[in-house]
């Protein structure tokens, strides 16, 4: 409970930019779900294309959603200009606007709906004009059935914005997806817990402003209204930078615990040279490159194969130096993006069984895999089945499973050690391949390139000596081995590691 505890006292940014968040969507719904209410309270066909449009906005899953936000204003940015931001708050802000949506927008209709017929012709009858109608009979009207949809919208919002983590935000979604890659449980449940916590407050708040429009006491409304003014202005207080922001770099990292690893230990070496360092992390492969190809981000770890197939689309294995020179020729003739180097292994990714259970079956390499294939269940992270390297492998050994089942990175472990699936997509650097005793099925087709991390840096930070001399002794400085014990002691250890930690420890085991 202590550990909860002062995990929760230290996650004042990450509310702020939450609650920042939260709010600036559920202001941009209601601007939006207010006048199409009156719109369709006048039409129906209006009524019915605004309702329906944001019914299937709801069918579509919180985490998409802000995906798709992502690629969308990367096509936008051509016709706007390079400052239009793909990465954080605004795919974020416009997702969870539209997400809030429908509640606000279906209770406004439903309240105009129910209102009253004898009053409104009253107020026509007196000779109102549309607007003093609007103005002095429906709005109070409807206010209450408006802020009671308002309440919805918000709690939804807030429970959704944990997930803007992975498209770079900050947010209190940052300690949840940390702590499932890590299984750092006490993080999950901080961030869950001030999540709960300020979608309760912002309820109580809003039930507040609902009870003053009902009961007509308008000291209900203002004080509601005032304390959530207050709690916004002194959010958005603790997130102004006061300083200069010419020195600041911003570091991404994939979803996994190599690269929270590795971004801290780049962050650590930037920090001491003078730099101020912020971090996106929980991104996806995709993200990843594209935000740091476009100056998103400033640096990324990625993997030669991961570019090989994904980026540059290219299938075939021409092996590890000449795949390394295309990829830096690739990102430096598309982009300018600057490859700094290798940082000197190589994390491949691989199909990986128990050891009885391979035994057993008389599995040794993807071959003898094929065989047996059929009677087997194949557990992979969620990107690994729609990935280039699988389809090729599979189209190399005609692999056909009876079942294929997705994990996070963790769970995808432990679902092989409990039985939960009898191969995996593993990950060569991963310190869960020896610690768990598993077997690296030998690919003689060599379906699956070289996996080497790479550092790249945006093509605007590229013309940076200082911050490019600060990085230069982590090429070729790090084993396999040395990674994978340090990702261990993340994923897996009895005097468990925070990724600061890890990162502390492997710059003292280099030297650096």
């Amino acid at each position: 409970m202590s550990d909860i505890l002062s995990i929760l006292l230290g996650l004042g940014d990450k509310l702020a930019a939450h609650v920042l968040l939260a709010s600036a969507a559920i202001a941009l719904g209601i601007a939006v779900a207010l006048p199409l209410a009156v719109w369709a309270s006048r039409s129906p066909p209006v009524a019915r294309i605004a309702l329906g449009f944001a019914s299937l906005v709801q069918t579509i899953p919180a985490l998409a959603l802000l995906a798709l936000f992502f690629p969308i204003l990367l096509s936008l940015r051509a016709v706007f200009g390079e400052g239009l931001p793909t990465l954080g708050f605004l795919p974020s802000l416009l997702a969870l606007a539209l997400y809030a949506l429908l509640p606000i927008l279906r209770n406004a209709v439903t309240a105009r709906e129910h209102m009253e017929p004898g009053v409104l012709e009253a107020a026509d009858g007196v000779g109102m004009t549309g607007w003093q109608k609007l103005r002095l009979v429906e709005a109070p009207l409807a206010a209450p059935y408006v802020m009671a949809g308002v309440r919805t919208a918000a709690v939804w919002t807030i429970g959704a914005a944990t997930l803007s983590t992975t498209i770079g935000q900050e947010s209190l979604g940052d300690p949840i997806f940390a702590g499932l890659q890590t299984q750092n449980w006490a993080l999950v449940l901080a961030g869950c817990i001030a999540s709960a916590g300020l979608a309760l407050v912002a309820d109580m708040l809003l039930g507040a402003i609902e009870r003053g429009f009902a009961s007509r006491r308008k000291v209900l409304v203002w004080s509601g209204a005032g304390l959530a003014a207050l709690g916004i202005l002194a959010a958005a207080v603790s997130q102004f930078d006061f300083g200069s922001r010419e020195d600041r770099v911003v570091i991404g990292a994939k979803s996994f615990s190599e690269q929270y690893i590795l971004a801290r230990l780049i962050g650590q070496r930037l920090e001491d040279a003078g730099y101020a360092v912020e971090y996106r992390d929980g991104l996806g492969s995709a993200v990843v490159h594209d935000a740091v190809t476009t100056g998103a981000i400033d640096i990324a770890i990625d993997y030669t194969g991961t570019i090989w197939t994904n980026e540059m689309g290219r299938e075939g294995n021409p092996g590890r130096e000449q795949t390394y020179r295309a990829v830096v020729a690739w990102e430096d003739e598309t982009s300018g993006t600057r490859v700094l180097g290798r940082l000197g292994f190589e994390n491949a990714y691989a199909l990986a069984m128990r050891r009885d259970r391979a035994a057993a079956l008389g599995v040794r390499g993807l071959d003898d895999l094929a065989r047996v294939a059929p009677r087997l269940t194949i557990g992979g992270d969620p990107e690994f089945f729609r990935r280039p390297e699988w389809l090729a492998a599979q189209r190399a050994y005609d692999l056909q499973f009876a079942r294929q089942r997705t994990f996070t990175p963790t769970f995808m472990y432990n679902a092989l050690r409990s039985g939960g699936a009898d191969v995996i997509g593993a990950y060569t650097s991963d310190g869960r391949i020896a610690a768990d005793n598993l077997l690296v099925l030998e690919d003689v087709e060599g379906a699956f390139p070289a996996y080497d991390a790479l550092v790249l840096i945006a093509p605007d930070r590229a013309g940076d000596a200082r911050l490019m001399a600060t990085l230069e002794p982590l090429v070729g400085a790090i084993d396999v081995e040395t990674m994978r014990e340090a990702n261990l002691s993340v994923d897996r250890a009895d005097d468990k590691r925070s990724p600061t930690q890890a990162a502390r420890e492997l710059a003292e085991k280099l030297a650096l």
